[in-house]
């Protein structure tokens, strides 16, 4: 039960909660109280199997407001292409080793973000998860520690942890501005559409078998040092006089 009128999470940048292919709309009306009670409005869904749903509304329990304005999208690229940072949750270990975060860490990660930047959270389906391939499009990993012989959380419990930790987190000193912004998500994909072809064409990746191995390691590089716009439009510019270089080359 919860009394007198919430109010939103008082945390400098915007967060939004991003659930990819939920299968029962009762996990996004119950996902979606979880977000109320700890003051998050922003519900972005990916393709899910059934919205809206009376089961969704009723599980919400009072939180119809969010899922009022909650946006359907055809793709996690396409839910997260104006945010500047991307966190994926995932309950299993990867091969290739990138950065974790717990609840709390991702928590002061969030707060540390500066004023009018968007954080996207985002919550895989309830049986498999993300893809590797949708982890990549995230810049950190989500781990939420919990007991190792019934690690199986429910979606909207994943969400109440992580909403929780960030309700705690929400009084904490904003971060100073930054004189340039972070590159949004979709700037950062165009780069490494580049940074891919640009590879290829100097015979990196030409014909190499690690190519995606190789590719994912420099997303989690990449990822991990927070690139402005004005640095990206630099590594463009170095890969573009690259490309040159070997065509005049292979003249």
């Amino acid at each position: 039960m919860t009394s007198g009128k919430l109010k939103r999470l008082e945390i400098v940048p915007q967060i939004r909660i991003v659930l990819v292919e939920t299968s029962h709309p009762g996990n996004i009306g119950a996902a979606a109280r979880a977000m109320k009670n700890m003051g998050l409005y922003e519900l972005a869904l990916v393709a899910p199997k059934c919205f809206p749903h009376h089961e969704a509304t009723a599980r919400a329990a009072g939180a119809d407001d969010v899922l009022a304005q909650a946006r359907c999208h055809a793709s996690l690229a396409e839910a997260v292409a104006d945010c500047q940072l991307v966190i994926g949750t995932s309950a299993r270990r990867r091969t290739i080793q990138w950065p974790l975060l717990t609840p709390r860490q991702c928590a002061e990660r969030v707060t540390a973000e500066p004023p009018g930047h968007r954080v996207a959270l985002v919550f895989g389906r309830e049986r498999s998860g993300l893809t590797n391939e949708e982890l990549d499009l995230c810049q950190f990993g989500l781990h939420i520690p919990c007991n190792p012989d019934y690690s199986s959380l429910n979606l909207a419990a994943a969400v109440q942890v992580v909403a929780y930790e960030l309700f705690l987190a929400g009084k904490a000193m904003p971060s100073e501005p930054r004189e340039e912004r972070l590159a949004t998500h979709a700037e950062l994909e165009s780069f490494y559409r580049h940074l891919a072809q640009a590879l290829n064409d100097i015979g990196f990746l030409h014909s190499s078998k690690q190519a995606p191995s190789i590719m994912r390691r420099l997303r989690r590089l990449f990822g991990r040092a927070r690139l402005e716009k004005r640095e990206v439009d630099m590594l463009r510019g170095i890969l573009s006089c690259a490309q040159r270089q070997a065509y005049k080359e292979a003249e």
